[in-house]
């Protein structure tokens, strides 16, 4: 790279903001500008976590990094062996940011407040000279020959620069994806991921805020098949277990146009004899009690006395007065309850797709475009995603801080 060229960069948020500050510490002579089509920049940081921004997840080994990610898995053992979880907490670190991990894994900061990554990114630019233009949407970009770009934007405006990256996000709005295509990208369809499930039983309907530490949720007549906390909500089903089953089946659970059976075991830990094992000792020990007063831990009361009634046993009925009739409609309710799923939600505010530039037209080293040089991709534009818990956050910043690198000519290969 030559002293003093113009890098421009479309889109404000993780992956462009990570990738302008990269290369500008890199190169102090770059001229880098983030051109943001919205009126604030990093705004899917703020809302990240419920506000808390989920960072990135401790997990600091690539090959077991990233089986967490549906769309990408393969590709991203040599990116995640140059910078990963742990250059990440390391780079914040260093910036007066410490991070905290919590049972799950998950990593946020210790303020637990998502404007503490917010302002430390846009401080961070600001001290490495990054040009941050907010409002700027680009309309079109065009390759000039023999090398740089013509950047056309909404207002009419038109602008130059040596060096491109695409980090508009995910492409579910278009023209991240159309300006890639423009470029000669091949971009594979978008579909939602990392998205909650309408279920219309109305026995549901009647636990919003009910949880479950562990179940197990799949999709009958598929591989699909999810462990871990559950939540019931005011529409369905949400929750750790869910969020990583629609991420999986994005594309397959798609094409079903969101409708498609759904089995939830709540209690995995048991096998069938175990529960069998349960409802005889309480026969024996607790026989003149009514079923559905005595959870099985551990179900809340709520949810316990729904799955009896829904399992066909009258509300009166007493554990010494089970049938073998009776035991194996209750085990059949507690281990693979079907639901019917008709819908979608987006998890909270956030929205994740599947789907994008198809990797192999992509050097996953630099993050440079195969087919057109001096364009570089970052962040969700690429098809790469990953399951919740700040996977998607740490594929940002990686790809982010590879095209950085590479843009200020100093590829970390």
């Amino acid at each position: 790279m030559q002293s003093g060229e113009k890098v421009g960069i479309v889109g404000g948020g993780a992956a462009g903001f990570f990738a302008a500050i990269t290369c500008a510490e890199a190169d102090p002579t770059a001229q880098v500008t983030v051109f943001e089509k919205g009126a604030r920049f990093l705004d899917k940081v703020r809302i990240s976590g419920g506000g808390r921004c989920n960072v990135t997840h401790a997990c600091f080994d690539a090959r077991e990094l990233t089986p967490r990610y549906p769309r990408g898995e393969r590709a991203l053992i040599g990116p995640f062996s140059r910078f990963q979880p742990q250059d990440t907490v390391a780079w914040f670190q260093g910036r007066g940011v410490s991070l905290k991990t919590e049972e799950d894994g998950r990593m946020f900061p210790v303020t637990d407040d998502s404007s503490t990554i917010v302002e430390c990114l846009q401080g961070a630019a600001r001290d490495a000279g990054v040009r941050l233009r907010s409002s700027c949407g680009v309309a079109g970009v065009r390759r000039l020959e023999p090398n740089g770009f013509e950047i056309a934007f909404s207002n009419g405006e038109i602008d130059r620069c040596d060096r491109l990256l695409l980090a508009t996000g995910g492409c579910r709005a278009t023209a991240g994806g159309q300006l890639a295509v423009s470029l000669g990208h091949t971009i594979e369809p978008p579909v939602p991921s990392l998205f909650t499930f309408h279920v219309e039983a109305p026995w549901l309907r009647q636990l919003p805020g009910v949880s479950v530490p562990e179940a197990e949720a799949s999709v009958p007549g598929t591989s699909l098949k999810e462990r871990g906390p559950v939540l019931i909500t005011h529409w369905g089903l949400s929750g750790p277990a869910i969020l990583r089953l629609s991420a999986w089946g994005a594309r397959e659970l798609s094409d079903r146009q969101y409708r498609f059976p759904l089995l939830i075991n709540w209690l995995p830990p048991y096998t069938a004899e175990s529960l069998a094992a349960v409802f005889s000792e309480r026969q024996q020990q607790q026989g003149a009690r009514q079923v559905i007063n005595t959870p099985l831990a551990p179900l809340s009361g709520r949810l316990w006395e729904q799955l009896v009634i829904v399992a066909g046993l009258n509300p009166l009925i007493r554990w010494s007065m089970l049938t073998r009739v009776h035991r194996q409609q209750l085990l059949q309710q507690l281990t693979a309850t079907k639901l019917e799923v008709t819908g979608k939600s987006l998890n909270k505010d956030e929205f994740v797709t599947c789907g994008g530039v198809r990797l192999n037209e992509v050097n996953l080293r630099t993050m440079e475009s195969r087919r057109c040089p001096g364009l570089y991709f970052a962040g969700e534009l690429l098809d790469v995603d990953g399951i919740t818990g700040g996977f998607n956050f740490q594929a940002a910043w990686t790809t982010g801080w590879l095209a950085g690198w590479a843009m200020a000519g100093q590829p970390r290969i």
